[in-house]
This record gives structure tokens, sequence and C-alpha cells, in this order.
């Protein structure tokens, strides 16, 4: 290497200046990490102060690992379709800044600084600068633009999420920790990109489709999910989750992505739709992908295409397996929304895009799901790519409910037209109130447009059940309180008689567990009963639900489901009603001492009472916030005994300052999915406070 006057001596990346203008700043603020289609510049320190004349520079980038892409950068301004420089010399340094068009592939770049001689010969190379490219919502001409500083400041820069679950009459939230700023958080999202089944099979042709977020969305919608690749999170709905951990006890997206790169790339142990949801958001955020997290109420799985979810039954309510894999009506299911431009659609499909890393169906053989255009689902234009007849019918279907009797005879005894996609939701960007998206999705219920959208879809208009268009004279409905999980409650069946007779009905009811997707877990109650509810009366049927009954079946989503049937001469066909009955839990109360600084111990006591009638036994509190703390856990000091107030300290010092959130989970071996959260504003110190002044 020649050390005489000219040759450079040192590099400087500038990575406080650029990581701040480039808003990677929170990512990382040693290494250079920069946005395509931004500029970005060096320092290089030459020994005479300058680059000796008759010699120039070339500058060169490498990408990837397993193939490598090279790109030599020109030195003056292209078409914009190409990697180029200036420089400039001043002070006794040059500085470099470099162009980087708004379709780069993103990535980990390596980038050599070669010093040539006339003739064209190097006379020194420089190879050790090193920086991580990322998508640019910032950035009119990259096709993430989204022109909306608030919406980015959303859904690139938040690392709080606002998850809703619940039933679409009983919504519930739990704070979810994104955290796509936490340390290496970046670098496990390009070692998701960089086991994906396309990057192992072909890489040269991964590294070149890495510039299109359409390409980057859809291998991550495959790659959170573990069926068929190496990917992040095993998926499991019902219990025994003893090998991993429960779904319900995640609160955030770290944990779950480090434990998944610590383990050599084996999958971790367990997800359900919204932390697969979580998870995907945090890496396309990261990535610089605009994106939020969506969840549908009432969101119908139809497995064979005919936009109609089938609930099999027998004579006692009791569910029947169909052939084959069973259609499903989740009380909610969350996916993800993306902002891009769809350049591989025809216009107007640009903007919001349905992700669903949640593996439920094959696309194009692999499990995944989208990008879908939002305003696809909505005009019901179910050509475009991808799966946009699964979304639909996601937020469409009808639920069809069958009672197949001994002899193998169907009959339909209830359809509902409007029970799926309600209140789809997600976080406002003005808080952490929730905004109502349904109307994104699909037009009013009832109205000329939908009708329209239907018939375009291919849905069949479901006739009446039966031909008489008179109404029946009877009706029955189910009512009840919001229990406590740990309580006796009361279900209330009432049969309401508009004819003008008496009406001697038999009532079947049912009182059953399951999971948030349907599953049966066990019937905690069953009653067959004839009853005489007399003309233009009401006929209450009270039906006393016992925590020892429930409990020995109900899952960790604590939820109840009562179906009830009426049979009764003077009506044509059975009657039929069906209720969700959520179980609410208390929450955990947390208070942070003092006004916490950063990189100084703050201290929070954390309290939770047991609201069952028996103790709890292996009780966890799981602690964590995005620049709070990691995943920490607490373990319980011996059982919980009914009733009991259990109290813990923990003592942590924050790593970032600014307003962040602080969640907590307890789980045990009877009560799981109690959550708490609180507000931590983290300060500077003091004497940072003093130079700033």
């Amino acid at each position: 290497m020649d050390h005489h006057n000219g040759s450079i001596t040192d590099a400087d990346l500038r990575t406080r200046e650029n990581n701040f203008a480039h808003h990677t700043w929170e990512i990382d603020r040693e290494r250079l990490i920069v946005r395509r289609g931004q500029p970005f510049s060096i320092t290089l320190q030459c020994s005479g102060g300058s680059v000796r004349p008759g010699r120039h520079l070339e500058l060169v980038l490498h990408l990837g690992k397993r193939a490598e892409t090279v790109i030599k950068l020109q030195k003056e301004r292209g078409s914009g379709a190409s990697w180029w420089f200036s420089q400039q010399e001043a002070q006794g340094e040059v500085l470099l800044t470099l162009h980087s068009p708004a379709d780069a592939a993103i990535g980990h770049y390596r980038l050599a600084v070669l010093v040539l001689a006339p003739d064209g010969h190097i006379l020194q190379r420089l190879d050790k600068i090193q920086f991580h490219l990322l998508f640019n919502p910032w950035c009119k001409d990259d096709v993430v633009h989204l022109p909306d500083e608030g919406l980015l400041q959303e859904y690139i820069m938040n690392e709080d999420g606002v998850i809703y679950r619940g039933e679409w009459y009983n919504i519930t939230s739990s704070p979810w920790n994104y955290g796509q700023f936490e340390d290496y958080v970046m670098d496990i999202c390009f070692e998701v990109l960089d086991n994906s089944r396309d990057a192992l099979k072909n890489p040269e042709l991964d590294l070149e489709r890495r510039s299109d977020p359409v390409y980057v969305s859809r291998v991550i919608s495959a790659m959170v999910n573990a069926n068929g690749d190496r990917g992040v999170l095993e998926g499991r709905w019902m219990e025994p989750y003893t090998d991993g951990v429960t779904p319900t006890q995640w609160t955030g997206s770290v944990p779950i992505l480090r434990q998944w790169s610590q383990a050599g790339l084996r999958a971790v142990k367990y997800g359900q739709c919204w932390v697969f949801a979580g998870v995907a958001c945090t890496v396309m955020r990261c990535l610089g992908i605009p994106t939020r997290l969506i969840t549908n109420f009432s969101s119908a799985h139809d497995v064979d295409g005919n936009l109609s979810i089938d609930f099999l039954m027998n004579e006692k309510l009791e569910s029947l397996g169909g052939n084959g894999k069973p259609e499903i009506n989740w009380n909610y299911h969350c996916w993800i929304e993306s902002w891009m431009k769809r350049d591989d659609l025809p216009n107007g499909n640009d903007g919001w895009q349905v992700l669903d890393p949640t593996p439920q169906e094959l696309s194009e053989g692999v499990y995944c799901c989208g990008p879908c255009p939002v305003v696809a689902i909505k005009e019901g234009n179910l050509g475009v790519k991808y799966d946009a007849p699964f979304v639909f019918a996601e937020v469409n279907a009808d639920i069809v409910y069958w009672i197949v009797y001994p002899d193998g005879q169907r009959q339909k005894i209830k359809v509902n037209e409007s029970g799926v996609g309600k209140n789809i939701s997600t976080k406002s960007v003005y808080g952490d109130d929730r905004e109502d998206v349904t109307l994104h999705y699909k037009y009013p219920e009832g109205s000329k447009k939908e009708r329209e959208v239907y018939e375009k879809a291919g849905r069949r208009l479901m006739l009446p059940t039966n031909n008489d268009a008179e109404p029946g004279k009877l009706q029955i409905s189910i009512k009840h309180a919001k229990p406590v999980f740990g309580t006796d409650f009361d279900v209330i069946v009432k049969i309401k008689n508009e004819g003008a007779s008496d009406a001697r009905v038999q009532l079947t009811l049912l009182v059953e567990a399951v999971t948030y997707n349907s599953l049966h877990r066990g019937a905690c109650q069953r009653q067959r009963i004839t009853v005489t509810v007399p003309a233009h009366k009401v006929h209450q049927e009270v039906q006393r639900v016992h925590y020892k009954d429930y409990a020995k079946c109900v899952s960790e989503h604590h939820l109840i489901r009562v179906k009830a049937l009426l049979e009764a001469p003077m009506e044509n066909e059975p009657i039929m009603t069906v209720a969700n009955i959520p179980l609410s839990v208390p929450e955990i109360h947390l208070q942070v001492e003092g006004r916490p600084v950063i990189q100084q111990p703050t201290t929070v006591y954390i309290s939770f009472t047991n609201p069952l009638p028996v103790p709890l036994k292996g009780g966890v509190f799981t602690v964590e916030g995005a620049g709070l703390l990691p995943a920490t856990k607490i373990y319980a000091d011996g059982d919980i005994s009914a009733g009991q107030t259990v109290s813990v300290k923990l003592s942590f010092s924050p790593m970032r300052t600014g307003v962040r959130n602080l969640l907590v989970d307890f789980d045990s071996d009877r009560l799981k999915d109690v959550k708490g959260f609180a507000k931590v504003v983290v300060r500077k110190k003091y004497r940072d406070l003093i130079r700033l002044m």
C-alpha cells in the first residue's frame, strides 16, 4: 500500500449525521444505516490532505453472502436508476456523497474505495466500509412512499402497538412491543430474508428481487411462520404448550426474533394469529415498509372457496368434523397491512396491501398470503395477485349451520349473511384508541354497491331457508351479563311467541368451551327440555353455568359458546341462535417509582389478585418494554391462594429516552393471558441537558 502523500489513511462514516437524516438513529448509533433514494456522505482522510493529482477514486459496492452482486458507482449523475457519487476536497479531507437509486436492493453493503493511477491500475484499496440500506417511505420516488409525516411516525417509527381481540361486540385491547429499533433486530430481519426458500434456492435472483417490496413482503409473510421453511414461529391452537411458550404469554416480537436467531434458526414455539402478525409488523417496519396490524372480527376461513363457512352439528348441537380440513369462523383474526405501489398490477391497486403470516392455506405452494390490495377486496376484483379470493371470504363469507341426522341427511337451520367481517380495527395514528377500517374492505351492509360487489365476486345471494315469506311466530335469543372468569353466571334463553295460540316447543341448549378460532374444547352443560310458551308472551329459561364445570375444559382464551335450538310444530324448520360469552380477567397493576432517567436505576411495583376460588400454581410475570428492558421473568413465590394479592418489585435502567410502554403478562396453571401496562417517560441525564443549553 502506498503511504505517501495522497494516500487514504482513514474513513469517517459520519454515522450520527447520516443516521439522523435517514431516520435510522433509533436503530443504531454506531453503524451506518441509510435509506434508498436519499444521498449520504462519508469523509476520507488523506495523508497529504487530498488525493494526489493525476490519481482518481473509484467506488465499488458488494452485496450478498452466498451470491454477490457487484456495483460500480458512476462518478456523475446518471438517469437516476444507478448508483453514483460526487467528490469534494476541503480542509484536508475528501467528502464523498453517495446517491442510491430509489429502487436499489435493500441489504448489507460493503464499499470498496479504490485509488487508481492515471493508467488505471490500483494503487490503494480501502474496503472496510460497510452499511445497511433500507426502504425509504420518505422518498417520493420509492414505491413505499407515504406522503404524510404523521402516518410515518406511526407506521415506521412507533415501537409500541395495540392489538385488538375479543368479540366484535366486546372488543378488548392489549399492548404489543414491536421493538423494531431494539439492538440487533435489524440484523435478524435480514437473517430472515437470507434464509427464505427463495434465497436458499436461487441467491442471485433473490438479491436482485430485494428491490421490490411486493417480493420482500411476500417472503416475510412466508418466513414469519415455520411451515415448510426455516421460519420464525411454529403455530399451535390447542394445549399442551409445555415444550414452548403459551401464545397468550408473549407481549412483544423481540424475544421471539432473538430466540429464533440465537437457537440457530429453530422455530420458536408457539404463536397464534396476533403473534404472527405482531412479528411480521416488526420486521416490515424495521425494513422501512409502512405497516399496521389489523384485527378482523368474525373472520372466515373458507377452505373450499365457495364463500360459505359450513358448521355441521348433530341433534345435540355437538360439532361434527367434516371430510378434510374444517372450515373455521375465528372470533377475531389478525393480519397486517403494508403500504406500497403495485406496479405489477393494473392502475388503482396501490396503497394498503393485506399480508397474512398465519399459516392457513397454501399460496403458490407456500404458506403465505398476500400482498393483496385492500381496494381490490372492497371492489370484488378477485383476479388480482395475491390471494384475493381467500381474503375476500375472510370479510364477506356466509355462515351456514347444518344439522346432520343419524341417517346422514342434512338440514340447513341457520344462515348468517352479515356475521363475517365486523368492526375491522387498527390502532389510531393519534393515540392508543381504536380506528375502525371496515369501510376500507367492504361497502355498508345492505347497500346497492355491496350487492354489486358480491355479484362481481361470484357470491351467490342466499335465499331464505324456507320458501314461506311470512316471518316465523317464534323467536329465540340469548342474554347474559359480562361474567368474570372464576365465577358462576347465568345464561338466559328468551323464547318469544308472537302467534295467536300457545306454542309447545322443544329447547336444546349446549354450553361449551371453545378457542377463539372455534375449536371445541368440551361441553360444560347441556339440556333438552319441553316448554309451553303462551301466545304473545315471552318465556325465559335460565341456565346457571358453574366455574367447576367450565374450568375443566376452558381454553386460555376464556371463551364460552352457547347454542340454543328451538323445534316446534308451528315452525317449518328449527330455529337456532349462537352466542359467544367472553370471560373477563383482572388487570395487573403497575406503579413506576419517581422520575425515570436514562441509564439510571428505576423501580416498578407490580401487583395482581387471584380472582379464582382455587390456588394458582407456577405463577410467572413477564416484563418488557422497547427502550426500557429486555423480556424479564419474575416467578411468584409459591402458590397464590384464592383472593390473594401478590406483589413483586423490579429494578431496571432505561436504555432510551422518550415515552415508553412497560408491558407485563401473568401466566399460571389455571389462569393465563392477564395483562397490564404503564406509560414511562424517560428523561435525559441532567448533565446532558446542561450540555444542550
